[in-house]
């Protein structure tokens, strides 16, 4: 029998709740958080069982994600952590055989990623967002719900892209904005 999937979501919020109902239909079977508020503890259902600082502590045995929406924050932590840092695709996203997603990035349901495009680390494809062909979307960047990038677009690191936002083909967007 193997041994059970043990995670660390980094943490404990909005983000981190959908970050954890993934990593359960990703078969892991022990989750945990780790989360600077002092008054949390619990998100989702599973503890909070210490703070950002404590990451080294844990990293035996432990696949660790970084859930927290804001880019800047989400690279710092991620840079700190030396354990083993996953990447989780929710089984209902539906992903081209022919697209490469980096380390850390997370890929939630209903999200559609086409052929030939690259997902950078750390990113977030949100629930319903599309991402079509060929597209570059860099590191620690935030495609949001329902969010659509047409083919050939190229995201910058750190930028977030909002709810319902629709980008046209072709188009590059600088890094660290906001559309």
């Amino acid at each position: 029998m193997e041994d059970p999937k043990h995670l660390i979501i980094i943490g404990a919020s909005g983000h981190g709740k959908v970050v954890a109902d993934i990593a359960i239909n990703c078969a892991y079977q022990d989750i945990a958080f780790l989360d600077d508020a002092n008054e949390t503890i619990e998100c989702a259902g599973f503890p909070v069982v210490g703070k950002v600082s404590d990451a080294a502590s844990l990293s035996d045995g432990c696949d660790f994600i970084v859930a927290i929406g804001n880019a800047r924050v989400r690279r710092k932590i991620q840079n700190e952590i030396s354990g083993v840092i996953t990447t989780l695709v929710h089984p209902a996203a539906v992903i081209s055989r022919r697209v490469e997603i980096d380390r850390s990035s997370v890929v939630i349901a209903g999200a559609v990623i086409n052929s030939d495009t690259k997902i950078g680390e750390g990113c977030i494809i949100n629930t319903g967002a599309s991402v079509d062909h060929d597209c570059v979307v860099g590191d620690f960047a935030h495609i949001s719900v329902g969010a659509h990038l047409a083919g050939t677009v190229h995201v910058g690191s750190g930028t977030w892209v909002g709810i319902g936002a629709t980008v046209s083909n072709n188009v590059t967007i600088c890094q660290d904005c906001m559309i």
